[in-house]
């Protein structure tokens, strides 16, 4: 699995980036505009969106169609092989929520001591 041979490591496969389960669910009910997208990942900075969604283009999971209205614009959408992240990362809030007690437990124990008696 981490040998440089693995195919795995050949692909810049990034769901598990901050931001790519976060598009995927803002585009899980239909392509959208980049400044829709804006809305929701408030603490998104444009650059970073650009880059992301670069990224998720270039890996097959997302479709960029310019549109030559006036004004211009640009739509992005799941493609099939973007939607199938959809089950990733379900499981993964199943599993947050699940074992989100304990998450917060850990946490607050990790914290300093002088943390905690604020």
């Amino acid at each position: 699995m981490f040998a440089p041979q693995c195919p795995a490591r050949q692909v810049p496969f990034q769901v598990g980036d901050k931001w790519t389960s976060m598009i995927v669910l803002c585009l899980e009910h239909g392509p959208r505009r980049f400044s829709e997208l804006l809305v929701p990942l408030r603490s998104i900075t444009r650059k970073v969106l650009t880059e992301t969604l670069r990224a998720m283009e270039r890996d097959g999971m997302v479709t960029r169609t310019e549109f030559p209205a006036n004004p211009p614009h640009v739509e992005y959408a799941l493609t099939p092989l973007g939607r199938s992240l959809l089950t990733l990362i379900d499981a993964a809030r199943d599993w947050c929520r699940e074992h989100l007690p304990e998450l917060i437990e850990a946490r607050s124990a990790a914290r300093p001591a002088a943390d905690r008696q604020r």
